[in-house]
């Protein structure tokens, strides 16, 4: 019962190819014509039951090893690709979903305390579980690919530190303020390149701990300050603002909170750099009404922004304006494949540090479904400049974007 339900619901695959594979039985939904094609093996029937739990049902049957994947970015894409259809059937019943969304049961608000025991979750599972897989930066984030074939993730990462400084047009004079420090990576490099002061929060311990040994042994203890305060509690006024992929796990709720806090930081002549992952504008409030696996076991109460939802708070909350855009979707898709090879490749290593295959299996599926986001055109990253109305010298640089990306102000 529970497979012809499984089948009933998905089988109108507008893209792709899904073949299930079951006591040798194989049973085929979507076309090979209009897409990619993944085969999914089913080890045990209890996956068919979980799997009408949604994204998060099918991930508990991987991670438990009652299904498997030939391919599962292919999967992923192919998932992010008909999302819509299954997007349009939920907001035909979203009245019965708007009632549980407003009073918090689903996606409750990110207080400072569930804040910390959310990054805690994460960020805090232990420093050498990243080092596997990251650059030697330790860049979380991604990376800008526009150089050759060969282009190493070393490579990309740091031209995409290269790209933030150039749009920050950062200088010895300049205090930057940083919200979101991970592991001190681009701290480092900008301070380092460009001799700016640098003063950057995180309220993970495991990170902060991390990021002052990293800045002590560059030497630059007295360029750049590590601090554990939540962006909220933060006070005074900087030159530069930069937040690399910190949003999403602010909570939909304090999309205008974390907008206004950075507008308010911010000197009149100031401006900011935001990366952000984002959702299609269409399934924006089907991403904060709904718990996903990403937002359960991986990033705990997290929430992509859509675009229109960053303008929406741009013009309510601050006085920012986009200056200047670039779309990195495809390169996150390649970074996130380069990630995923790492992680392959230190399988051994994870045992030593005492993560089970229950956990490999998790965040290979994690790494996968992520990459196919990316790969449908589900989920997008963007790096914006929001110049503040003095910021003359910044709006000028957006005339000088360099190719690909977009200005939303005329220089002058």
């Amino acid at each position: 019962m529970w497979r012809r339900l499984v089948l009933a619901v998905i089988g109108n695959l507008r893209k792709g190819r899904i073949e299930f594979l079951e006591n040798g039985r194989i049973t085929t939904i979507g076309d090979s014509g209009s897409g990619q094609t993944a085969r999914v093996e089913v080890h045990d029937q209890r996956a068919w039951r979980r799997m009408l739990k949604g994204s998060t049902g099918m991930a508990e049957g991987y991670i438990l090893g009652e299904w498997d994947c030939d391919d599962l970015v292919a999967l992923g894409t192919i998932a992010g690709e008909n999302l819509g259809q299954l997007d349009r059937l939920r907001r035909r019943f979203r009245f019965l979903i708007w009632p549980v969304q407003r009073v918090g049961l689903l996606m409750p608000r990110t207080t400072r305390a569930r804040g910390k025991r959310q990054i805690a979750a994460h960020y805090d599972l232990g420093n050498d579980l990243f080092s596997l897989f990251l650059d030697e930066s330790m860049n979380y984030s991604s990376a800008l690919y526009r150089g050759g074939p060969d282009e190493t993730l070393e490579e990309a990462q740091l031209a995409k530190m290269n790209q933030i400084a150039a749009q920050l047009d950062l200088g010895p004079d300049i205090h930057l303020l940083e919200i979101g420090t991970g592991w001190g990576g681009l701290s480092i490099h900008l301070a380092r390149n460009s001799g700016c002061r640098i003063t950057t929060t995180t309220i993970s311990k495991e990170q902060a701990a991390l990021a002052r040994e990293r800045v002590a042994a560059a030497g630059l203890s007295d360029r750049v300050e590590v601090v554990e305060i939540d962006y909220r509690d933060l006070t005074g006024k900087y030159d530069r603002l930069v937040s690399i992929e910190m949003i999403e796990a602010v909570g939909w709720r304090d999309f205008p909170t974390y907008f206004h806090k950075c507008s308010e930081l911010l000197e009149p002549d100031g401006s900011m750099l935001l990366q952000a992952i984002t959702i299609d504008d269409d399934a924006y409030d089907i991403e904060k009404a709904s718990r996903s696996f990403i937002s359960r076991y991986i990033f705990p109460g997290g929430c992509l922004p859509s675009m229109a939802e960053i303008r929406r708070c741009l013009a309510t909350v601050t006085d920012m304006t986009v200056a200047w855009s670039d779309e990195m979707r495809l390169d996150y898709a390649k970074t996130l494949a380069e990630w995923r090879v790492r992680f392959n490749a230190a399988t051994d290593q994870l045992e030593g540090l005492g993560y089970d295959e229950r956990f490999r299996r998790m965040w290979l599926l994690y790494l996968t479904v992520a990459e196919g986001g990316f790969r449908s055109g589900r989920n997008s990253d963007l790096q914006l400049l929001l110049a503040k109305p003095q910021s003359r010298s910044l709006i000028q640089l957006a005339g000088k974007a360099p190719a690909g990306t977009s200005s939303g102000i005329s220089p002058k």
